[in-house]
């Protein structure tokens, strides 16, 4: 716990759980994929990955873990940044930074909310639990994750939802990831181009990566 009374030591493990977090919705964007190869692919790895009913949950509450200590120092680096920032600085402030960089604590607590409403959504299925994979059965006797997905992204209060978390995502991203290349010191004057455009582009990728599922399937180009 010393370690953690240091502002550098805080914003490097803020560092290291948000690049986790990335790597895990690359995959989990990656995953998504399998849907377009059709409900078979799909629910075969949905039933794949229940078979490590164990170590999934493990996994989850790791994740959990980590993403409750990226929001806790989130709030906690914010608040005493913003007491340490003089006043006569404010303008001065607005003009160096950007909307993205204004508003990481909000986009960051969109983004937490969505994640408790997507696992009560598609994991623990307390919402829409009539359209839960519990409920639907495929060809091969498996939940049939493929068609609760369909037939939620049908709607459109669920599509809209998971598109504005992900437009939050995109706006938290775009600026974290250029930071993340800062903490770790693997950023300079030189690379701030690279980084920033490239901090973009990742945050671009996972965003349509993400999107493209709910409004495909709203748009009935996937049934």
């Amino acid at each position: 716990m010393q370690f953690l009374k240091s502002s550098v030591a805080r914003k490097m493990l803020m560092a290291l759980t948000g690049l986790s977090m990335v790597l895990f919705a690359i995959v989990h964007m990656a995953g998504n994929f399998l849907l377009y190869f059709g409900y078979d692919a799909f629910n075969a790895y949905a039933a794949g990955l229940n078979r490590l009913f164990p170590l999934l949950w493990t996994f989850r509450f790791a994740l959990m873990t980590v993403f409750l200590v990226h929001v806790f120092l989130g709030i906690q680096i914010t608040l005493e940044n913003r007491a340490a920032q003089p006043a006569a600085y404010a303008v001065k402030q607005t003009v160096c930074s950007t909307f993205e960089s204004r508003n990481m604590i909000w986009t960051g607590l969109l983004v937490g909310g969505f994640v408790i409403f997507h696992l009560l959504h598609f994991t623990v299925h307390l919402i829409n639990h009539n359209l839960s994979s519990a409920i639907f059965k495929d060809a091969a006797g498996r939940p049939d994750v493929y068609r609760m997905v369909v037939i939620n992204f049908e709607l459109p209060n669920i599509s809209l939802v998971y598109v504005l978390a992900m437009a939050a995502l995109f706006l938290h991203l775009s600026h974290g990831v250029q930071g993340l290349f800062q903490t770790l010191g693997l950023n300079s004057e030189k690379t701030f181009p690279l980084v920033k455009k490239g901090g973009y582009l990742t945050a671009l990728v996972i965003f349509s990566g993400f999107v493209l599922v709910p409004v495909i399937i709203y748009l009935g180009v996937v049934r």
